[in-house]
């Protein structure tokens, strides 16, 4: 399946700034970059640095006062594995990756010990397979409210918990919590998502299960083939499409993703009985 994405970015600066960008797809087993193209105005000097550990791209500009504009275009080949979800078993955290095991520490956004009790309530007594984040992902789409506005760059998955609201980020950070506090490895994955709407950059998340990554939307809003990912870390603090040291105003932000053939557009169209591993 092959995707266009694009997104532009532009920025009112009352001072010098200094700007990280995520917004670059990364290579990886599952996603090849085929062509792209990165542009600025006003034309600056950009260096593009990756995350060993992740293979995230980030691309870092420093920026004069006036405006600045960014606009990112690519054409990405994805290959997810989709196969049934039974019987996919969890991972003892004793013979966990080295890898893995920061994934299953509370993190900034996702304070897998603050959910502790009520995720071994809700989740405790299912099966030690793929069933527990499936029925995470569930649970929070049938008990948490998406409200567009009712959160903030802050918003923690305790918060979204206690005021039951928030946005994909939000859903994603939940997510990973309940399934750190049941010992399974989880993480935060930024997408460009070919059928969202509105258009917008995306937020999911993967738990590790028997040797793989595997993909959860407790949204629902992305189907699982129409995901090209940008990039993935313990929660949203380490995969800001935009990371900015200095005064900035988002003016405004486009952010699309287009099939290029009739291929792409028969992606898989739900998530149920499919297991999508993407990593």
């Amino acid at each position: 399946m092959r995707y266009k994405v694009r997104c532009r970015l532009a920025y009112s600066l009352p001072s010098p700034s200094t700007f990280v960008f995520n917004v670059a797809p990364p290579d990886t087993m599952a996603q090849t970059v085929e062509t792209e193209s990165l542009t600025l105005e006003p034309d600056l000097p950009v260096r593009e640095f990756r995350d060993a550990e992740a293979g995230n791209r980030y691309h870092r500009l420093e920026a004069s006062a006036g405006t600045l504009v960014l606009d990112y275009r690519a054409t990405v080949r994805t290959e997810p594995v989709a196969s049934p979800r039974e019987g996919i078993p969890a991972t003892r955290p004793a013979v966990l990756s080295p890898h893995v095991m920061p994934y299953l520490v509370p993190s900034r956004h996702s304070e897998s010990d603050l959910v502790m009790r009520l995720a071994w309530r809700e989740f405790g007594a299912l099966p030690e397979t793929i069933e527990r984040p499936v029925r995470i992902a569930q649970w929070i789409h049938d008990n948490v409210d998406y409200l567009v506005g009712t959160t903030h760059s802050a918003t923690s998955a305790f918060n979204t918990l206690t005021s039951r609201a928030g946005v994909c980020r939000d859903f994603a950070h939940l997510g990973i919590a309940f399934c750190r506090a049941l010992n399974i490895p989880a993480r935060f994955v930024s997408a460009y998502s070919y059928d969202l709407r509105p258009p917008d950059f995306h937020a999911v998340f993967e738990a590790w299960l028997d040797g793989r990554w595997y993909l959860f939307d407790p949204t629902g809003l992305a189907s699982p083939g129409g995901l090209v990912r940008i990039g993935t870390g313990r929660d949203a603090a380490d995969v800001s499409f935009s990371l900015i040291f200095g005064p900035a105003i988002l003016n405004s932000m486009a952010v699309t993703a287009e099939p290029c053939d009739s291929e792409s557009a028969e992606r898989p169209q739900s998530w149920s009985n499919l297991a999508i591993s993407s990593a």
